[in-house]
């Protein structure tokens, strides 16, 4: 574009230690490659004048990413969904240089779309909540895994919460072997460490004053109001609520040809944990605010299309709730919708 500077082109196929660059000036021709430590591409970025960087979608891009950017160069954080269509891996050749040379040099030719860079915040906060998920698949595991044990020893427990898990095994059997005494005191340990977790994030949600608004929403908890920060990140993002429902996986999918109008399933895109958090906060309203408009709602569709559409329905409709009150700066009414309320 004329009267716009030149600027050079840095692609980056990051590794886990090692990564890839490579250098190309806005005409396309290659200036620089080589291969370096990834711990040390900050300082390397830091070096160069403002340029444009070009990474794939991975685990170190954001962070990259963000260094990157505080340096002062534009960023293009490419979908990994995307690099094969642009010729990464094409014709089964795929290698660290290829790929940096392939992003820079489609770089030079267009403006390659990037997913949002999300601030250190939203990553920290991502990462607490994946760490305390991560506790609880493991105690579910040995705790499925005891399970199978008892019932081939011929015993069923009673029912009762998984605080008391340990306890009613051993009130089923007298003398449990040393190894499934080993998996009960680990089941005890990640017990302690999950409700250690989960206090950490009520305590992080009760922080922050636009969580303690979500939470207003019927069946919105910490976990839930936070995670939902935590993905949108930043809200001026969105122009509605229809794009976060989409966003987040919670709309109808379609799969039409030429004649042929067909309807599918929710598109199940964004992120998994929000999106199964948001229906298990549809249910936990279902049951707790049983007189709230939201939930006269849901009951009418659950006559039309069965409890497992509204459900979803209901959990598509928070997510939309959730954003306008984040959007408005109000808390949830029932019947009067958001109410704006100062910021606290």
């Amino acid at each position: 574009m004329r009267g716009r500077p030149a600027v050079e082109h840095i692609a980056i196929d990051l590794g886990g230690r090692e990564s890839q660059i490579c250098v190309r000036a806005a005409d396309g021709e290659v200036m620089f490659e080589r291969r370096c430590a990834t711990k040390t591409l900050g300082k390397y970025l830091s070096s160069r004048p403002k340029s444009r960087v070009i990474v794939e979608t991975c685990s170190e891009a954001f962070g990259i990413a963000e260094l990157a950017m505080g340096s002062g160069h534009e960023v293009r954080v490419v979908p990994a969904t995307l690099v094969r269509s642009l010729g990464v891996g094409a014709r089964g050749t795929k290698t660290d240089r290829r790929d940096a040379r392939i992003l820079s040099e489609v770089s030079c030719r267009i403006d390659l779309p990037s997913v949002h860079v999300p601030g250190q915040e939203s990553r920290r906060r991502k990462s607490m909540c994946g760490v305390r998920d991560s506790l609880v698949r493991a105690r579910t595991q040995l705790s499925n895994c005891i399970r199978g044990w008892l019932r081939g020893q011929g015993h069923r427990l009673v029912s009762g919460s998984i605080e008391t898990f340990s306890f009613r095994v051993h009130q089923e059997v007298r003398d449990v072997p040393a190894f499934v005494e080993r998996q009960l005191q680990v089941i005890d340990n990640l017990t302690v460490q999950i409700s250690a977790a989960e206090k950490e994030l009520a305590d992080e949600a009760r922080a922050d004053s636009t969580c303690r608004r979500l939470m207003t929403v019927p069946g919105v908890g910490p976990n839930t109001a936070l995670r939902f920060v935590a993905a949108l990140d930043e809200i001026s993002r969105f122009d509605g609520a229809h794009k976060v429902e989409a966003y987040l996986g919670l709309v109808p999918g379609e799969n039409s040809s030429s004649e042929r109008k067909r309807r599918t399933g929710i598109t199940k895109a964004g992120s998994p944990a929000l999106r199964h958090t948001l229906v298990q906060a549809a249910w936990a309203a279902r049951r707790c605010r049983r007189r709230d408009p939201l939930q006269a709602w849901s009951h009418e569709v659950e006559k039309r299309r069965g409890r497992r559409v509204a459900m979803l329905a209901l959990a598509r409709k928070l997510a939309g709730i959730l954003y306008a009150i984040w959007r408005d700066g109000s808390q949830y009414e029932p019947r009067k919708g958001a109410k704006t309320q100062p910021e606290s």
